[in-house]
């Protein structure tokens, strides 16, 4: 199955997410596994406070862009095309916010 990146775009500050979008979080894979996929791998990010932006030798505070939405998690998704794809990522709970779909080149875990 090909390999997609799922980003997770929310206005919501994580601290403040409802229970309830927290506990579909958790059971996201769960029913991605019942639409045929199945998530690889996922992490949650910092707030934009916590970023540090690198622009050649420029190193400042704070996230590249600013945006409403900020990139709160991303997880790797596999499916069979890119609508099945969209169909398991139009499961992802938001408040605020949206998801990006973007097709991966190659997945890895570098061994240690």
């Amino acid at each position: 199955m090909a390999q997609y990146a799922v980003l997770i775009y929310e206005r919501v500050a994580p601290e403040d997410l409802p229970k309830e979008i927290m506990d579909r979080h958790l059971g996201l894979p769960d029913r991605i596994g019942e639409l045929g996929g199945k998530v690889t791998a996922g992490l949650a990010l910092q707030p934009n406070e916590t970023a540090t932006a690198i622009r050649g030798d420029l190193v400042t505070d704070g996230p590249f862009v600013e945006t409403k939405e900020v990139l709160a998690g991303v997880y790797v998704l596999e499916a069979r095309d890119l609508d099945h794809a969209l169909a398991c990522a139009k499961l992802t709970p938001v408040v605020e916010g949206g998801v990006e779909v973007r097709p991966l080149v190659g997945f890895q875990v570098v061994p240690d």
